[in-house]
C-alpha cells in the first residue's frame, strides 16, 4: 500500500450521485475527521463499492488523496450497513438529524476520535430496535447524541452554577453567549429553561447513549433541550440544521 494511501474506518454521512456512474461521499473518518471523497464507478451494477457507501454505513475504506479537495475511494469493507434504521421512517429521521450535526459541527481534516466513536455508537443504538415518538427532533437518543457532539466539539454547557456570575442559583435560563445556565439577575436576553429541562440536559449528558431512554424527559423538557442545542449551534457555528429548519 502506498505511503500516501489511507486505510481508515469511516461512517458515510451523505452520498450524492455524480456524473454517469460515480458517487461523491461525505465521510467522518477515525483518523482524519470529516472529509469528502469520490467513488468512481460506484453506481455501476457490478461495482463492489456502491452498496458499501450508502448513508449511515460504517466501513473500512482505502482512500487515495487526490489533487483536488476529494480523495478517491479505492476499496471498501463493510462493517455495519445499519439497514434496519434506514427502513424505519422515524429512526431514519433521527439518524439524518444526527449525521447533519456531525457535518456542520466539525471541519474537514480535523481528527476527533471521540466524536467518531460517539457517531458509531449512536448508529448502533439507533439500529438496534424500533423506536416510537411523535417527533424525531425530540427523540431522547438524538438529543443525547447532539449534546455529546457539542461537548466533544468543545462547547459543553456549564450547568452547575450561573455561567455569567457564578451564583449557585436558582438557575432559570440558558445563555449560549455566557456558556450555560444563568440566574435570575443574569437572564437578560437568555432563553427561559425549566427545572425539568435542566434535569433532562444533565441526565442526557451524564448517561451513555445506550441509556438515553432511561432519562426522565417530558415533552417540555425535550423541547427545552432542543432549544439549547439549537442556540449553541447558532452561537458557536452560525448555523441551523436543515433537518430542523421548520422548527
Amino acid at each position: 500500500m502506498s505511503s500516501r494511501t489511507l486505510k481508515t474506518e469511516a461512517v458515510v454521512l451523505r452520498s450524492l450521485r455524480f456524473g454517469e456512474a460515480d458517487r461523491i461521499v461525505h465521510l467522518f473518518t477515525k483518523e482524519q475527521g470529516r472529509l469528502g471523497a469520490i467513488a468512481k464507478g460506484a453506481r455501476r451494477t457490478r461495482s463492489r463499492l456502491g452498496g458499501r457507501l450508502e448513508p449511515f454505513s460504517h466501513a473500512e475504506l482505502i482512500l487515495h488523496p487526490g489533487r483536488g479537495e476529494l480523495a478517491t475511494v479505492t476499496g471498501a469493507e463493510l462493517l455495519d450497513a445499519h439497514h434496519e434504521l434506514a427502513l424505519d421512517p422515524y429512526r431514519l429521521a433521527v439518524g439524518h438529524i444526527g449525521v447533519e450535526a456531525v457535518l456542520r459541527l466539525f471541519i474537514e481534516h480535523d481528527a476527533n476520535p471521540g466524536a467518531f466513536h460517539a457517531l458509531v455508537r449512536f448508529l448502533e443504538v439507533l439500529d438496534r430496535g424500533p423506536r416510537a415518538g411523535a417527533d424525531p427532533a425530540l427523540d431522547a437518543l438524538g438529543l443525547s447524541f447532539q449534546l455529546k457532539l457539542l461537548w466533544l466539539a468543545g462547547y459543553l454547557p456549564h450547568l452547575a452554577s450561573c455561567a455569567a456570575c457564578g451564583s449557585p442559583g436558582p438557575l432559570v435560563a440558558f445563555s449560549a453567549a455566557a456558556g450555560g445556565a444563568v440566574c435570575n439577575d443574569c437572564q437578560s436576553a437568555a432563553q427561559p429553561l425549566s427545572t425539568a429541562g435542566f434535569e433532562g440536559i444533565t441526565g442526557l449528558l451524564e448517561r451513555p447513549l445506550s441509556e438515553a431512554d432511561d432519562v426522565s424527559l417530558t415533552e417540555g423538557a425535550a423541547r427545552d433541550t432542543l432549544r439549547v442545542v439549537q442556540s449553541l449551534h447558532e452561537y458557536h457555528g452560525g448555523f441551523r440544521l436543515r433537518t430542523l429548519a421548520a422548527r
